[in-house]
């Protein structure tokens, strides 16, 4: 091996350990510009996710809840049964005040493909006229019970439905801690939560459960900002 050809490699070298340094240098001072939270993870973008309580308004609960939602800054979405806005309209302008979804539950929490489309057409029609009166607002979303409705209905009363891909089975635990475990291990972006606020475990769950997944990143939202994004 000549000079020259020993000479051009010490030279390449060189330049390699220069580049090297130089980017190592770069990085270091980037990682030192990065804002860490308690913890020290790196801060990371919120992820979506929306929690949705059905069969309310109720006298004992929803306040409670409506009440914790507050003192957190979350939003939420309320799918209420007709009869019983009727009965708690205040309530109701409660949950429109604070900044919650108002949907459509039904006038009696009925499954809607197991009656004629005549009752179907009125259980909803009805339910929209009473939130209606009370909030004064047109009402655009539905969740029907059991998840089940008649495509042609919606469309003709023009409201969009709303299911769910998060279910703790709340309505049937009676332990509030495992309505947090099975929502938590199973919450993911753009999730849509099913819970229920006429439950006291209910209700203690889903502060329980806004506290673990704030922790995590996660970012409540009503669901008209997941379903019209």
């Amino acid at each position: 091996m000549n000079k020259t050809t020993t000479g051009k490699k010490i030279k390449i070298i060189a330049e390699l350990l220069f580049l090297f340094a130089a980017c190592a240098a770069g990085i270091l001072s980037r990682a030192g510009n990065l804002s860490y939270p308690a913890g020290n993870a790196a801060v990371q973008e919120e992820k979506k996710i929306a929690l949705t309580f059905d069969d309310g308004p109720s006298a004992s609960y929803t306040v409670r809840l409506l009440d914790g939602l507050k003192e957190r800054n979350v939003k939420a979405s309320f799918f209420l049964i007709g009869k019983q806005a009727e009965k708690y309209p205040e309530i109701v302008k409660r949950i429109q005040k604070d900044g919650h979804l108002i949907g459509n539950h039904t006038y009696h929490h009925i499954e809607l493909t197991k009656v004629s489309k005549e009752k179907e057409m009125e259980e909803i029609g009805k339910t929209n006229e009473v939130l209606e009166g009370i909030t004064g607002e047109k009402v655009s979303f539905i969740r029907p019970p059991f998840g089940e409705w008649r495509k042609e209905i919606l469309e003709d009363v023009e409201l969009i439905p709303v299911l769910w891909d998060i279910d703790p089975l709340d309505w049937c635990t009676p332990d509030s801690g495992e309505i947090v475990r099975r929502v938590v291990t199973k919450a993911k972006e753009n999730g849509i939560i099913l819970l229920h606020d006429c439950y006291e475990t209910s209700v203690e769950a889903a502060l329980q459960i806004i506290d673990l997944l704030k922790e995590k990143g996660y970012e409540f939202v009503t669901v008209d900002e997941l379903i019209m994004e």
